[in-house]
């Protein structure tokens, strides 16, 4: 059996994510539950569980401000939360799971499967370390590390080391500085999004480029970004003002 907890400001949203677990995740034992932060941390401390679910926003301090305070992150971790604007960005950005309520069965079952596959490491949670690392307000954009899933690990990767990313289907490769390229099954709009912040411009349906690394921008045809190793990156017609009003040009 997998140990888990529940951390949720309210009893229906407890008693409702533990009636799910029981009917669809049977290999889930619920261990305990908390109202807010303070007895969250007692919780996690005292049972140890191998999952957390937890609510973002709680009176007092919030989920993200609970886990600041533990220093054990051994534990694999999925949101629940009603308000998909609140943290998910940076949620996102580590590849973290999390559920919008009311909870689906099948997103439930999905993240609660790829937690229990994850949970024999027992090893700090670096997905989680990195979420904390975003949040805390002194780090620079620069410091960001954006996490990519890839093959059979995470690689956590800082965004200024991020070249461009281009898409096939619904895969995207991702070009780092130093030549390793990152092949990974998600499509390029899931980033396009997520970078952004960051200075990177879609210029094309299939490209994503980090704007750092554009040494100019070439007026024949449609037009062109020349990066700075002399990669070429065309630019589709419907997006030629906007590239331009983003650079500057």
């Amino acid at each position: 059996m997998i140990n888990a907890v529940i951390i949720d400001d309210e009893k229906n949203n407890i008693r409702n994510l533990g009636s799910l677990l029981e009917q669809h995740c049977p290999q889930i034992r619920i261990s305990g539950n908390a109202m807010n932060a303070g007895d969250g941390i007692k919780l996690i401390s005292n049972e140890k569980p191998d999952i957390v679910f937890l609510d973002i926003q709680m009176p007092g301090e919030n989920g993200f401000d609970m886990l600041k305070q533990i220093s054990d992150r051994s534990f694999e971790l999925i949101f629940v939360t009603a308000y998909d604007q609140y943290g998910i960005q940076a949620i996102k950005f580590s590849a973290l799971d999390y559920l919008l309520k009311p909870v689906k069965t099948e997103e439930l079952k999905t993240a609660v499967q790829k937690a229990i596959d994850r949970t024999s490491e027992k090893k700090q949670n670096q997905k989680l370390e990195n979420l904390l690392e975003l949040m805390t307000s002194n780090q620079g954009k620069d410091q960001h590390r954006l996490a990519i899933p890839f093959l059979k690990e995470t690689r956590f990767v800082p965004t200024t080391e991020i070249i461009r990313l281009e898409s096939s289907n619904n895969y995207t490769t991702f070009f780092i500085n130093g030549g390793e390229k990152i092949l990974v099954s998600k499509p390029i709009y899931e980033y396009d999004e997520l970078l952004n912040p960051y200075g990177f411009v879609r210029c094309h349906q299939s490209h994503l480029v980090n704007r750092r690394y554009v040494k100019s921008l070439l007026r024949q045809d449609n037009g062109y970004l020349l990066l700075e190793d002399n990669t070429r990156i065309p630019v589709s017609r419907t997006k030629k003002d906007i590239v331009r009003t983003q650079l500057g040009s």
